[in-house]
């Protein structure tokens, strides 16, 4: 079975996940719990009622009391995660498949309309193929309510390239359908977002009113998550084995940004100063398996970022290094120093 970020999974109890990253044990698949089935439940789709779980840390609590089997301890990864066996699986959701029955549809709903036509209109413009773009989230789950994000999603690193372009190209646009997120609209995700990153709200507006790849379409906010294919994924799991060596604050420069757009993200750093934790050498990268992490900095830039430190074994290359996980902890954060 081959599940990538994006993609959502449901199990025979009804549990829905979604899957984070592109690198999976053999026979498991790296995924959150997303919605749990609840008697009347927000969310409610034509066979049952769920509840959608928010915060990393309210996943893990949920599942450690409810589900505790899928929970495990991952060697590679050197830490518990949330993964699902495959024969647990009963149905994958794939966003392409999603956006194929989107468009063959001939009764759609307000969300499901705006979906539809901002996928058209970026396949159009960018010029991709429509296998290279899916519409993930609740839509895809059939569990979105009438105030749900859209969550399109773009395969292919050309692909995704093409589509920040023509979105950096829209958002200048006044007439454009897309928006950038004002002040107040930032606001309302700050909020949303202190629940689980605790950073303060002008070095949030900073870094959040750059980014590209979030705002409004026709009056209702989008998130793109922009997903190398396939053929681009080079690393098999147990290829690369990550050991935990502790948690540290660092300043460093940006002189890579080139997978910033990607969940998951990178950013290569040099100069790299510890300013709290562990002293260790060297720190070759920033990188995050949340989208929320994506465009944080660009090349050339100074950052302040803190988080989970791990050393870095690539068995391909036949190098080790350390680098800076953010995205495990609410006080894990990048900022422009």
């Amino acid at each position: 079975m081959k599940a990538r970020e994006g993609d959502f999974i449901e199990t025979d109890e009804g549990l829905i996940f979604d899957v984070k990253g592109l690198v999976h044990p053999t026979n498991r698949i790296i995924a959150f719990i997303r919605y749990f089935p609840r008697e009347n439940g927000e969310r409610i789709n034509e066979e049952r009622a769920y509840e959608k779980v928010y915060s990393l840390s309210k996943r893990y609590d949920w599942l450690k009391r409810n589900f505790p089997k899928y929970l495990v301890y991952d060697p590679v990864f050197d830490e518990t995660l949330c993964e699902v066996p495959v024969e647990a699986v009963k149905e994958h959701f794939i966003p392409i498949q999603k956006l194929q029955k989107l468009r063959s549809s001939k009764s759609l709903d307000e969300l499901e309309n705006l979906a539809l036509k901002l996928a058209i209109l970026l396949k159009e413009a960018a010029n991709i193929s429509w296998s290279a773009i899916g519409i993930s989230g609740s839509l895809m789950a059939r569990l979105h309510t009438s105030s749900s994000d859209i969550d399109p999603i773009v395969y292919g690193s050309k692909n995704c390239f093409k589509i920040y372009s023509v979105l950096q190209r829209m958002l200048k646009n006044g007439d454009s359908p897309f928006k950038p997120y004002t002040r107040e609209d930032l606001k309302i995700l700050f909020d949303f977002r202190s629940k689980d990153t605790f950073i303060n709200f002008e070095d949030f507006v900073t870094v959040e009113s750059r980014k590209v790849l979030q705002g409004k379409f026709l009056g209702r906010d989008y998130f793109i998550r922009c997903v190398k294919d396939w053929n681009e994924i080079d690393e098999k799991y147990g290829d690369v084995c990550y050991k935990n060596s502790g948690y540290a604050k660092i300043e460093a420069t940006i002189v890579d940004d080139f997978e910033s757009i990607f969940t998951p993200c990178k950013y290569k750093v040099k100069n790299v100063r510890v300013i709290e934790g562990p002293k260790l050498q060297p720190i070759l990268e920033i990188a995050s398996f949340r989208g929320r992490f994506c465009e944080q900095a660009k090349t050339g830039e100074v950052v302040i970022a803190q988080g989970k430190v791990e050393h870095v074994m690539d068995c391909r290359q036949n190098c080790e290094y350390f680098r800076l996980l953010l995205g495990n902890k609410p006080s894990d954060y990048m900022i422009l120093a």
